[in-house]
């Protein structure tokens, strides 16, 4: 799987490289394509070529007085030369610099997802301080950007954000506390709080970063959200905590919904085998 992925991202590349348009007519159809995917297409080949020359029209469109074209060289920069990326630091020099001044909606949802693509802890601080933007979708691209960073404002800032009035960005949120390696009474006090929240997918990443950090809290509300399997969109979220905590309580739920489903279906089977013979999880680590 990885080689075809890898020979995939070559094919892409020698395309880019040797598609007869120029930067330039790229650009161009790109700010000026009417179809959406058509436009994008034209970006996804800008971050193949990756060149220098891709490189300098997309600081040229950063600099430009036009929103749209700001958005577009912050797209361009934040995945320029993918797979094998392409002026990364001097890529998020420029983003950051944008950042600072920027106001626009659409450009600073651009710059966060650019800096989210090219993760450097250097964009933290300035990151943090959209936290509060007014729009959500300049929330969840804050968010998005901060999900894998482990340093101390970054997870400050994700525990705030997981408590946002916005789902998506809840969502997120509790996704970047609950994967991360740092385990603190503040983190898993932010999970604890969201595995009652409406949204289900919320819930679940609650409840996995919960089990992933042995927490004895995730057991009474993880038997409820497995209760709640049969009926559930993203009921994976649950047996993948399930299969974390590896807890024999869960055992009798468990059981149930695989008698339930049927033995054809072995999505259970993995969270049965590991809860089998364990009494009781891992005390709190402080």
């Amino acid at each position: 799987m990885i080689d075809d992925l890898k020979a995939s991202a070559e094919a892409r590349t020698r395309e880019a490289r040797h598609d007869p348009r120029t930067t330039h007519e790229l650009v161009t159809r790109a700010l000026t394509e009417p179809d959406e995917d058509a436009a994008w297409e034209a970006v996804v080949m800008l971050h193949f070529r990756g060149m220098r020359d891709v490189f300098d029209a997309a600081c040229n469109l950063c600099a430009s007085e036009c929103p749209q074209e700001r958005a577009l060289g912050a797209n361009i920069l934040g995945q320029l030369g993918v797979p094998n990326r392409t002026f990364p630091t001097e890529s998020v020099k420029v983003l950051l610099r944008l950042l600072e001044a920027e106001t626009d909606e659409d450009v600073l949802d651009a710059i966060c997802i650019a800096l989210g693509h090219t993760p450097d802890p250097a964009a933290i601080p300035s990151l943090a301080r959209l936290k509060t933007h007014p729009s959500a979708r300049v929330r969840f691209a804050v968010v998005f950007a901060l999900a894998g960073f482990e340093e101390p404002l970054a997870v400050t800032t994700k525990i705030e954000m997981s408590n946002d009035e916005d789902e998506l960005v809840r969502d997120w949120a509790t996704c970047g506390l609950g994967r991360i390696d740092v385990d603190t009474p503040k983190i898993r006090a932010a999970l604890l709080a969201r595995v009652v929240d409406e949204d289900e997918i919320t819930r679940g990443e609650a409840l996995v970063g919960l089990a992933r950090r042995k927490d004895q809290q995730v057991i009474e509300p993880l038997i409820k959200e497995l209760e709640r399997y049969p009926d559930a969109e993203h009921g994976y979220y649950s047996v993948e905590a399930a299969v974390e905590i590896a807890d024999a309580r869960l055992l009798p739920v468990l059981m149930k919904l695989k008698q339930s489903a049927g033995a054809d279906d072995t999505t259970l089977d993995e969270a049965i085998r590991r809860c089998t013979g364990v009494s009781v999880v891992e005390g709190n680590e402080e």
